[in-house]
């Protein structure tokens, strides 16, 4: 049966981000991820975490200016330092949040500098992060976006990712893979997850078009959990949409599925 985090950057946004973690409970999750969690102390997250007997199971290593387009600074030459310090600062929030896995967007395209720079920039910097993980016996992702919701960004399909993590070459290196953002570039999401499981460190889902709950477009998800569980994958489903009416509402498609949160 699969395994569901909420993730509270999505779901239930009409409160306050720490009031997040209670209706999340309530609702019956055991797991939540976010984007970020430097808004806030590691002690006040670990707080909200034990008072609603959660589990974080993912966060992402600090992304740049993210109200100014920034979407990732790991292939960006002259931000190598920043980038560094983020890894660093994750690794602090890990300890204090238990947190297993952390992922990295890489960023966008910067037509300024050449391609192939920025993409050896990018892979020196996963091979850094990933070291600095594995002394903690952690995970690192990496993620593919589509370039409808992000234009310009660097690792588009989910090829394209298992092509960097196979340059990197870093045996803790794993892909997030989205399946709304895969579903958008490239399809084939069945074979997918059943050809490149074992590279494949973490799931997250949402429907297309919309970025919804599951249920309301072109995806069949009733098939594809069953094919998800079918080929033995074992982590966790991040549920990072955008919900149709309230969140509690939007989650009734996981009873009607059969599953239970």
């Amino acid at each position: 049966m699969p395994t569901f985090a909420a993730n509270l950057t999505m779901l239930y946004t009409d409160s306050p981000f720490l009031e997040r973690f209670a209706r999340a409970r309530a609702s019956g999750f055991r797991f939540v991820e976010y984007l970020f969690p430097y808004e806030y102390e590691p002690s006040v997250l670990a707080r909200a975490l034990a008072q609603n007997n959660l589990t974080q199971v993912l966060f992402n290593l600090a992304a740049g200016n993210w109200s100014a387009g920034d979407r990732g600074i790991a292939a960006h030459p002259d931000r190598i330092s920043e980038f560094r310090q983020g890894v660093a600062r994750a690794l602090e929030y890990a300890s204090v949040l238990g947190v297993r896995q952390v992922n990295c967007l890489v960023g966008k395209r910067d037509e300024r500098v050449p391609l192939e720079d920025q993409t050896r920039v990018m892979i020196e910097n996963l091979r850094y992060a990933a070291r600095a993980l594995d002394e903690r016996g952690m995970t690192l992702l990496v993620e593919h976006l589509n370039p409808y919701d992000v234009p310009g960004f660097l690792i588009v399909t989910p090829q394209r990712a298992f092509e960097i993590q196979t340059q990197v070459g870093a045996p803790n290196l794993k892909i997030q893979y989205d399946v709304y953002h895969a579903q958008r570039t490239a399809g084939e999401l069945a074979n997918t997850l059943q050809n490149h499981l074992a590279r494949i460190g973490h799931i997250q889902i949402a429907d297309n078009p919309g970025r919804h709950q599951p249920g309301t477009g072109e995806i069949n998800y009733r098939f594809l959990f069953e094919w998800i569980d079918k080929v033995g994958y074992r982590g966790y489903i991040g549920l990072e949409y955008t919900p149709l009416g309230t969140t509690e509402e939007s989650l009734s498609w996981v009873r009607e599925y059969g599953y239970e949160l």
